[in-house]
Parts: C-alpha cells; structure tokens; sequence
C-alpha cells in the first residue's frame, strides 16, 4: 500500500507559534495513528526546530517568517523546517551538545541534541545570511486493526 500526504504552512517568527507548529504537526501525523510517545517525539523535535529559528535564525526578531513542510509516505514523516534568517556558520559545531550562540540568553544548547534524541533522522543546511533548514525524518508504523 502506498501513501502519500503533504502540508505546507508558514507563520511569522514569534514565540508563540512554536505551539502552533507543534500542535500542526500532531494533526496531521495523526492519520498515522501514533503512540503518545511517538507523537511527544516529534512535538518536541518540531518545538525546538521551530524554537532555533525565532531565537537564532531571526534573532527574536517577530518580522522574519518560519517555512513548515511535513509530508507522509508510507510509514515515513517528515518535517522541514526553514527560515531565511542568518544562517548557520558551522554547522558541526552548532550541533555539538551543549553548544550556544547565545550564551547571554541562557540558552542549554541542546536543540539539536533532543531533535537527534527524538527523531530517526536529522540533516541541518544551512548557508550564512541566507538562512537555514532541518529535515527530519521518523517512522510511524501503521497500526493494523
């Protein structure tokens, strides 16, 4: 059986549209009948993806816009998340654990760290004052009744 949805959506670059991406995204895996851990996951993952692009993307700025692509095949979820906010300079470092470029925030650096944690797959691009993007991936297996 194959299966195929998508849904694009943006939203400007203020905090409270990190719940709205989250709560987007657990609409629509829902056709995939996931478990609550399953559905905590990709919540979370979503929140700091989306997080990472108001605070360091956009700099907290509310004029920038957040780009939200998800899209099931089969069994597969996948969530891009973009912003065309300052880019990332090195992407390796970015993603080490406890790694922040805004110390003075009191930011954990651990975004990166629970996207990986949580989700199957994480693939950052990101090119500097042109922006970023996160794709991740998970697999949901369809329950069968």
């Amino acid at each position: 059986m194959n299966y195929y949805n998508t849904i694009k959506t943006s939203f400007l670059s203020i905090p409270e549209n990190e719940s709205l991406a989250r709560m987007i995204c657990a609409s629509f895996i829902s056709q995939l009948d996931p478990t609550i851990e399953e559905l905590t996951d990709v919540k979370t993952a979503v929140s700091e993806a989306v997080t990472n692009s108001i605070v360091h993307g956009y700099s907290g700025k509310n004029n920038g816009v957040v780009y939200m692509d998800c899209k099931i095949c089969d069994e597969l979820f996948t969530v891009e998340i973009k912003d065309n906010g300052k880019g990332i300079e090195d992407i390796e470092k970015a993603m080490e654990p406890m790694y922040t470029s805004c110390p003075e925030a009191e930011r954990s650096g651990m975004g990166f760290t629970v996207m990986e944690t949580f989700m199957d797959s994480v693939v950052v691009n990101s090119v500097v004052d042109v922006g970023t993007k996160v794709t991740m991936t998970k697999h949901i297996k369809r329950k069968i009744l």
